[in-house]
């Protein structure tokens, strides 16, 4: 009994931690001028690959390894961001991204289906760090025009860019 008590209050502070550690998201309900309706599938799939997207961006810059990208981005946008993870290994930093929050407002689906425009209002802590001396922190406060396009199983990013606000 008391061990059966001790995993549960194990288990209980690590979903805790990890719930903490999490971004708020808000998604503003879907409101397309166009042809084409955006089905509620389909909406939970792109926002589930887009938060993910954001997850292998801050390992790859964490970690300095482009190639942590290749299952969430494509095109121009993975081109970019490799060259960021690049530019910045060369220099001997990393970069550790903590996303607060996500504002998503889907802007625009195609009419044959072939990518999602969608902003997103982002909240984040950078931290960057000199080998493994941290020498700066900033909160930062983004728009990103983002540009979804599917694949075999999961939509990918292939637009990724900071807009003004």
């Amino acid at each position: 009994m008391c061990r059966s008590l001790l995993m549960l209050c194990v288990f209980v502070g690590t979903v805790a931690a990890l719930a903490a550690a999490q971004a708020v998201v808000r998604v503003e309900p879907v409101d397309l001028q166009g042809p084409r309706s955006l089905a509620e599938q389909t909406r939970t799939a792109a926002i589930r690959d887009y938060l993910q997207s954001w997850q292998s961006l801050k390992t790859a810059l964490e970690q300095n390894q482009a190639g942590v990208l290749d299952a969430d981005f494509v095109g121009g946008a993975r081109d970019k961001l490799a060259a960021t993870v690049q530019e910045q290994s060369v220099l001997g930093i990393r970069t550790r991204y903590l996303d607060r929050s996500h504002d998503i407002r889907f802007v625009f689906y195609s009419p044959e289906g072939l990518s999602i425009e969608l902003s997103d209002v982002v909240a984040y802590d950078v931290q960057v760090f000199d080998r493994q001396r941290q020498i700066a922190t900033q909160q930062a406060h983004a728009r990103y025009i983002v540009v979804l396009t599917p694949s075999e199983v999961r939509w990918r990013v292939r637009v990724f860019q900071a807009a003004p606000e």
